[in-house]
């Protein structure tokens, strides 16, 4: 059986490593119950590190459209570079939300 592969940095996601279901748009702007994908934890954590929930919904809520922003873009090409079971934390954090 092979592993299964993340679609936002298209490299093999082992059982070994550490890994969660993206929902495309947000549970909270609707979302529950809507499509999910099966990506390494690093890069999940990077989109919610890139963008608010709000942006997901509504400019972000395709793996092409994640792939094609630039910070995302940079990021894809880093991680890329690493093993398949790589993780790190995000550097940036969550983004601060506006009016917070």
């Amino acid at each position: 059986m092979t592993d299964p592969v993340c679609p936002l940095c298209l490299r093999p996601i082992p059982a070994e490593a550490r890994q969660s279901l993206h929902h495309l748009v947000p549970k909270i702007k609707g979302g529950k119950g809507g499509p999910v994908v099966r990506l390494h934890q690093i890069c999940h954590s990077e989109i919610h590190a890139t963008f608010t929930e709000a942006e997901l919904a509504r400019e972000f809520h395709t793996i092409e459209a994640l792939r094609a922003h630039p910070r995302m873009a940079r990021f894809l090409s880093w991680v890329a570079k690493r093993p398949p079971s790589f993780h790190a934390r995000s550097s940036g954090g969550r983004r601060k939300r506006p009016g917070r």
